[in-house]
């Protein structure tokens, strides 16, 4: 795939969800929040992105959607709330280089207003992605069902975070979505939640889909690679070797190289899993979920990291 075909393409996705900053021990802060990492990596793949959330009549709420429109990511669908303060999430990384997170409740993100004019917008896009954190508040909860019944592709990437895991929420969105994205963690608590023993992963993943109509699942499994799991198909990669700076926002970025192939005319499973699997390490392998880098830069640590199927251990 050439540099030039990608970014002709005319691909659009809207990200429903939170925008923040997060803050960490050394004093630093960066832009974050699970859809908007993925619409930044959705944007450097070519993809129009467009993001729907909320900030705070704010400092940090003028200097976020400032960073956000440089970064090409169109801010038409952020809210400006003059009620409640623009996001701010402590992160901390354990010994592993895992991030843990603080999250604040009471934030703009938390109370994102429904409006006609997104629902006209998301009838337009090829993909509404949000997760399941975004939910938590009524507010912003009513606004998601009302976009995902006006969107004919849905991606659910369930990103648990307890405690604002409410598993009646998630049933209801699972009944509409198309692709689901779950870690392999995540994988198990649904199933949890489901009261459905774990015996393996594809045996897990059949299971959902019959429950829930989904045709497309993906499993994100850090190191140990990833599974695409669609109609009567399995696909199992592998990740790349790399030295991790950070996991903050590996799994986004992941989603973000799927979609990107995924939405494209004609693009095979290898195509879409080699996409994903490298962005996925590409950023992992920098620091910071959104670090600064150009298509050219991805696309030449993929040529040089070519990554197939391989074949399923049970």
């Amino acid at each position: 795939m050439t540099l030039s075909k990608m970014i002709n393409k005319k691909i659009k996705v809207a990200c429903f969800g939170e925008v923040l900053w997060d803050r960490f021990m050394d004093g630093n802060k960066r832009a974050g929040g699970a859809p908007f990492n993925v619409a930044y990596h959705l944007s450097k793949m070519g993809v129009e992105a467009y993001m729907i959330s909320s900030v705070g009549d704010d400092s940090l709420g003028a200097e976020l959607l400032e960073k956000i429109k440089n970064w090409n990511i169109s801010t038409a669908g952020i809210q400006v709330s003059t009620q409640y303060p623009t996001s701010e999430v402590l992160a901390t990384l354990d010994e592993n280089n895992e991030a843990q997170y603080e999250i604040v409740e009471g934030v703009a993100w938390d109370y994102i207003d429904f409006l006609p004019s997104d629902n006209q917008n998301i009838s337009m896009m090829d993909a509404l992605v949000f997760g399941s954190l975004a939910a938590r508040n009524k507010v912003s909860r009513n606004t998601l069902f009302e976009l995902v019944e006006a969107s004919t592709y849905n991606i659910f990437d369930i990103n648990l975070r307890p405690p604002h895991v409410d598993v009646t929420q998630i049933k209801q969105l699972l009944h509409k979505t198309q692709l689901a994205k779950f870690n392999k963690a995540e994988l198990r608590l649904i199933l949890d939640f489901l009261g459905k023993s774990y015996q393996d992963e594809v045996d897990s993943i059949r299971f959902i889909q019959d429950t829930f109509g989904i045709m497309e699942v993906i499993v994100s499994k850090g190191s140990k690679g990833a599974l695409y799991v669609c109609k009567d198909a399995i696909h199992n990669y592998p990740t790349i070797p790399i030295t991790v700076k950070d996991t903050v926002g590996s799994g986004d970025s992941f989603l973000a190289g799927f979609i990107s192939k995924r939405l494209e005319k004609n693009s095979t499973a290898q195509e879409i899993m080699s996409n994903a699997v490298s962005l996925g390490a590409f950023i992992t392998a920098q620091q910071g979920a959104c670090p600064d880098y150009s298509l050219t830069d991805f696309l030449s640590f993929s040529k040089k990291n070519q990554v197939y199927p391989i074949e399923l251990d049970y």
